[in-house]
């Protein structure tokens, strides 16, 4: 069989593999709020509800909750991966904030179907809002209650959502609020602001709006005040300016010296002073290090200690894994150590012995998080070193579940997969078209799409070079 028919399968009509059927998945914000009847027309519902629906629809979507934030883009978001991490900042938090990440954990249950699960944790944050906040709990109730309605909506359970939208007015009331189903309070802001950061830190720089307004309202709050920190932390993360790092550095110290005991903003100045005091990172990463069981410290410690003490890192890694060994990431970031560690190894016997640690290591994290895409991806270049055909039937895999995968990681799917036909296959043609059908996807990353059209550049050039010598040969 020649080269160019090793892929039948995977590569015909990879344009029309990955832009056919795209179509559908684009959704923004408002489709997504107002696309519900499909719930409704899988129960049974009394006639008498019928003709309010539509009013309880417009007033649901004046809710101030997770269904109506637009906090996560579902198509880009790995709900399970976000729910792993709820679950350990509900159980680790140092703020008063989980009764805000159980009714996100109450959301998030509701996009997989799981609505008893969601209802129970919905139970579960009024039960800690009552703990966390005794003497205004009718102010950080409005976000649960408002997920409540949504999700018996869902169920058509039309009673328990005017039960719902009934407290929410009468607290609207009692803040004399012009709106009968929202208030502008510093409660609300700030909880989707841990919401935000909760998502993900790229969503930093809107979270630190959000807690700006809120200590608008309620400057001396302390947990406004740990919320805004953290998110100038991860708006520098993301964006690694330096005016972000200068403004990060001098909070993240600020309130590092009032409370000295906050494991978390440890780890946070020590990432942020690994490039200009490692010795004082590293001391304050090891201090964190040995107060913590919050695997997620603990993950962000190994992280200072990375590039600097490689060693160090995957010892800290692996006390993790000892207190949650169902935590993906923590097994990803230590294949990631060991990937690092194989570009310094020399010896054969080392080299091996590392890339199979590195191979264990990214494989368990994909059986625990099977939509783990990045150490999918991670594990068949493992692979390709040692056995092509595993990393090959890896990123076949994925290329067949494309159409599953938001914009972005479609474009990245692209980029491995071309990368790997040209690169250990040898198949110019068959990359090139997988690099064009990355760059004509529509939306996406514009990151991505660079590096798809350097890979394409880079491959022309190669082309031009090989017809050259082509011709000095002949002449």
């Amino acid at each position: 069989m020649s080269q160019s028919n090793v892929f039948p399968v995977v590569l015909l009509s990879f344009h029309e593999q990955i832009c056919g059927g795209f179509c559908g998945l684009e959704q923004n914000c408002s489709s997504r709020l107002s696309n519900v009847e499909w719930t409704i027309a899988d129960h049974a519902w009394s006639k008498e509800w019928r003709g309010c629906s539509q009013f309880l629809q417009e007033a649901l979507q004046t809710l101030q909750c997770h269904f109506n934030w637009c906090f996560l883009n579902k198509e880009e978001t790995d709900v399970g991966h976000t729910l792993q991490t709820l679950a350990a900042k509900v159980q680790h938090t140092a703020y008063r904030n989980r009764g805000v990440y159980l009714a996100m954990q109450a959301y998030l249950q509701q996009l997989r179907g799981n609505y008893v699960e969601a209802l129970g944790s919905l139970r579960e944050a009024e039960m800690v809002l009552k703990q966390d906040h005794p003497t205004n709990f009718s102010r950080q109730a409005l976000v649960t209650y408002g997920n409540y309605a949504w999700i018996y909506y869902h169920l058509a359970n039309y009673e328990m959502v005017e039960l719902y939208l009934g407290r929410i007015r009468q607290i609207c009331q009692s803040l004399s609020s012009p709106e009968p189903y929202s208030a502008r309070i510093p409660e609300i802001h700030a909880q989707k602001g841990w919401s935000l950061l909760a998502a993900g830190f790229q969503n930093g720089e809107e979270a630190k709006k959000c807690f700006q307004t809120a200590l608008r309202g309620d400057k001396s709050n302390k947990d406004f005040q740990a919320g805004l920190v953290v998110s100038l932390f991860a708006a520098w993360t993301r964006s690694q300016r330096a005016d972000h790092w200068k403004e990060a550095k001098r909070l993240v110290e600020i309130y590092h010296r009032r409370r000295p005991l906050n494991d978390e903003v440890k780890v946070h100045l020590a990432c942020l002073l690994e490039k200009t005091d490692w010795q004082r990172a590293k001391r304050l990463a090891e201090e964190a290090v040995r107060s913590s069981l919050d695997p997620e410290v603990l993950r962000n410690a190994a992280m200072v200690c990375q590039l600097r003490a490689p060693s160090r890192a995957i010892d800290i890694l692996q006390q993790a894994i000892a207190l949650a060994p169902g935590y993906h990431l923590l097994h990803h970031d230590l294949g990631v150590c060991y990937a690092n560690q194989l570009q310094q190894a020399a010896a054969p016997e080392e080299r091996e012995e590392t890339l199979t640690a590195a191979i264990e290591s990214f494989k368990q994290a994909v059986e625990i998080n099977p939509q783990d895409l990045n150490s999918r991806l991670v594990l068949a270049r493992m692979y390709s070193e040692r056995a092509p055909l595993h990393a090959q039937e890896i990123l076949q895999n994925l290329v067949k579940e494309l159409p599953s995968f938001g914009k972005r990681d479609q474009q990245v799917i692209c980029l491995h997969w071309g990368d790997f036909l040209l690169h250990w296959k040898g198949l110019r043609r068959e990359a090139a078209e997988v690099y064009e059908a990355g760059l004509a996807l529509p939306g996406g990353s514009h990151k991505e799409w660079q590096q798809l059209r350097r890979k394409l550049e880079a491959l022309d050039r190669m082309c031009e070079e090989d017809d050259e010598r082509d011709c000095e040969r002949e002449h």
